[in-house]
């Protein structure tokens, strides 16, 4: 018995020191802070909406960026590609002394651990897509401003709102065909760019995967017009960066970028 009672009382001392030791890390709006880990991250969450960490969810990546706003400390948990967890408190500070955090493996706090439920058991999260899309129709029912347009052989492209709900950015946009062919997508993509495209070192383009999408159009015909939302998960542009719409055609070599 008294084995067993050293050991319990082991693991919450490990817990509790654990908890105190949380290393800070400091980020504002006008700069993007980098974490590099060792290996690709798999999920990185803030606890609360004005510290934004991104990452590339399509393509591992070893490094994602941190913003932040003015507010309450918050903390960022992230989960990397072989299980292993960190955990760091957040701040926000208007100036910056460092702003690339290496980390390394003795920081993990642990290891994540799967745990098998039966079925009764299984608690899912609230499906957000009936909200996403009641707050869609809602949008595109409203008058919309114009916010950014591109025009390139009689395709324009316009981005028209920009809305934060919760926690995602809804964008509002429009295609219009005044050309003579019909405009068929094959895709269109939304990146947050970093930097002069002039200068490579510097410039960074991160692809946003988007939640959801409502009303988007296969085929823009001939005079028609099409409006529609994509749902992101929620950012914060720096000072440096925009937001970029790339739109690429089929069965043809049109191809628009529109920059907010």
């Amino acid at each position: 018995m008294k084995i067993y009672i050293i050991f319990i009382l082991a693991i919450c001392s490990n817990y509790v020191n654990a908890q105190q030791s949380l290393d800070t890390i400091y980020a504002n709006e006008k700069k993007n802070v980098a974490l590099f880990f060792p290996e690709p991250i798999r999920q990185g969450i803030t606890g609360t909406s004005n510290f934004v960490f991104t990452y590339n969810r399509e393509k591992e990546q070893y490094f994602g960026l941190l913003q932040a706003t003015p507010g309450e400390e918050s903390n960022l948990l992230t989960v990397i590609k072989n299980g292993q967890v960190y955990s760091y408190i957040l701040k926000y500070k208007e100036q910056l002394q460092k702003l690339n955090y290496f980390i390394t493996t003795k920081e993990s706090i642990g290891s994540e651990r799967p745990v098998v439920l039966k079925q009764k058991q299984i608690v899912r999260p609230p499906d957000r897509i009936d909200y996403f899309k009641k707050f869609s129709n809602h949008l595109l029912k409203s008058n919309s401003g114009s916010i950014a347009t591109k025009r390139k052989k009689g395709i324009k492209l316009q981005l028209q709102e920009m809305v934060y709900n919760a926690s995602e950015v809804y964008l509002v946009l429009e295609i219009k065909n005044k050309s003579e062919i019909n405009f068929e997508i094959d895709y269109l993509n939304i990146y947050k760019v970093n930097g002069n495209k002039k200068r490579k070192a510097s410039y960074q383009k991160l692809f946003m995967k988007a939640d959801y999408t409502h009303e988007i159009p296969n085929t823009i015909k001939v005079g028609q017009t099409n409006r529609f939302v994509y749902v992101l998960p929620k950012f914060v542009l720096g000072d440096n960066e925009k937001l970029m719409m790339e739109m690429s055609e089929e069965k043809g070599s049109r191809k628009i970028v529109l920059e907010n």
